[in-house]
């Protein structure tokens, strides 16, 4: 390696990508739903304690049962009439599919694409479920890539209660850095063991000095939430079940939409389906 590779790689590794704070303002809340009568009045009263966080936003409030909407383009003409900044329903929507593991329905998997407002979905009424959040005190972002993710930061700062923990997560994909290791070893000229340990560190480095940026600017903003870190090398599913269960998560946040394609976006549509007893704000 020249001097000159030497110097660009020193310059490369200390830049830094910090953090832009943006406060969100949650104006009007649509809530959609597929009940009747009593039942309607009871799951609006759900979604309201548990976004309890978004009162100090004093925003507008709509319910729609299940008489409002027949099919998924009437339920777009309606979100594209109210323009919510958030949409609160539950998956399988109109569908008894919540009997089973499989999918989100038809009416979430479109609206999460389309609908340009972030999406919280609920475990579905009917479904029973064990520990039932009664706020957001314990909120964990997730995301493939979270450098540089400000969106997604910012909405999680603005969901996580007030005094409550805001976990920003980074896994790096083991069986995929194991297998660009399987390639670096066939390379005479790089010492694998020290390339292991250097690309190991840089991939946990840049989203921890990101993490870090997160957590300076927002004490400096005076916001009184506490941020913690969750940085490893693992496997996306197994070990966000884990964190889930170890930090006692209230509510999940994470990207939905990709610019490269039509489906949700990778890491989004397998925790959607897998976890349905954890909350989720879909962005």
């Amino acid at each position: 390696m020249t001097k000159v590779d030497q110097f660009e790689s020193v310059f490369k590794a200390a830049a830094k990508t910090t953090f832009h704070f943006q406060a969100v303002s949650i104006g009007k809340v649509l809530v959609v739903s597929d009940l009747e009568g009593e039942a309607i009045g009871a799951f609006d009263s759900q979604v309201r304690s548990f976004l309890r966080v978004l009162e100090g936003d004093s925003p507008q409030w709509r319910t729609l049962s299940g008489d409002d909407f027949d099919d998924v383009r009437q339920l777009l003409d309606i979100v594209g009439q109210e323009a919510p900044d958030l949409i609160c329903s539950y998956r399988n929507l109109k569908s008894q599919a919540w009997r089973w593991p499989y999918s989100l329905g038809q009416y979430l998997e479109v609206l999460t694409q389309i609908s340009g407002e972030p999406v919280l979905v609920l475990p579905h009424p009917q479904r029973s479920v064990g520990r039932q959040p009664e706020g957001t005190r314990s909120v964990l972002a997730i995301t493939d890539h979270l450098t540089g993710d400000d969106r997604l930061v910012n909405y999680s700062v603005h969901i996580t209660d007030p005094e409550g923990v805001l976990y920003l997560s980074h896994i790096e994909d083991e069986a995929v850095f194991e297998r660009y290791l399987e390639v670096v070893s066939k390379i005479p000229t790089i010492d694998t063991e020290d390339a292991r340990e250097a690309i190991r560190r840089q991939l946990l480095k840049e989203p921890q000095d990101f993490i870090d940026s997160c957590r300076q600017v927002l004490l400096h903003s005076g916001l009184p939430l506490r941020v913690e870190s969750s940085l490893l090398m693992g496997h996306h599913i197994s070990d966000y079940k884990r964190l889930i269960r170890e930090h006692s998560i209230d509510l999940l946040v994470l990207n939905t939409k990709d610019q490269d394609q039509l489906a949700m976006h990778g890491l989004a549509y397998p925790l959607a389906v897998e976890l349905r007893d954890v909350p989720m704000l879909m962005l």
